[in-house]
């Protein structure tokens, strides 16, 4: 039967045909896999600049980092302001077209070379940005011993850190003068705040201890 279809003319193109075998002009060249580079973004648009691109149907990621909600008019803040991470074949890497929605101002390059970032440095970062979030974000942890500035309840003074907050929805245990005496109290995280340059002793505050755990009661 093959005999008979090799001394047909055009037998072995019909052959060819019926097999699925594909001439070389109709083979598209495949996209390289993506990668990721990063672009400059025009300032204070990382929220809208992310969210324009996403709805393109680009692959961007901006690491956002979540605060403490006690702060007005935050929620979020970007961890590099002005600054994207979009994923694209390394052959568009400068080519893509954006428009002015996109806010986008230029590639990030090196002497005109757009370099790629390694995949595992995003996915970590991915990791390390979601971790941090779901710890509470970032907050200022005030460390025992650490003189701080109160302010609740109409109470404005200066104690000392007797034991930090788990979580900046926490309390933070104190030591402050209250009557002239020394006393320990619990305050919202969000009531403190660092008392830069002010003495250690302030008040003063005095010893608590005698040494080995001893602990001084004063009446």
């Amino acid at each position: 039967m093959l005999r008979r279809l090799a001394r047909q003319p055009g037998a072995g193109n019909s052959l060819m045909a019926r097999q699925g075998a594909v001439a070389p002009a109709q083979v598209a060249e495949q996209p390289s896999p993506p990668q990721w580079f990063v672009v400059r973004i025009q300032p204070k648009t990382d929220g809208s600049a992310t969210r324009e691109l996403a709805q393109d149907g680009f692959q961007v990621f901006s690491p956002h980092i979540t605060t403490p909600p006690y702060h007005k008019g935050m929620g979020e803040s970007p961890l590099f302001p002005g600054y994207l991470f979009l994923q694209c074949p390394p052959e568009m890497a400068g080519r893509l077209t954006f428009r002015p929605g996109h806010r986008v101002a230029g590639w990030v390059n090196f002497g005109g070379v757009i370099p790629p970032v390694p995949q595992e440095v995003v996915a970590g970062l991915m990791q390390r940005v979601e971790q941090i979030n779901r710890d509470g974000g970032l907050w200022r942890r005030f460390k025992a011993g650490e003189t701080v500035n109160v302010i609740t309840g109409g109470v404005d003074t200066l104690a000392e850190v007797v034991a930090e907050a788990k979580s900046p929805e926490g309390r933070v245990k104190v030591l402050l003068s209250f009557m002239g005496r020394m006393v320990e109290a619990q305050v919202p995280h969000h009531s403190l705040s660092p008392a830069e340059g002010a003495p250690a002793t302030a008040h003063p505050l005095p010893r608590r201890t005698r040494g080995r755990g001893r602990w001084i009661h004063r009446l």
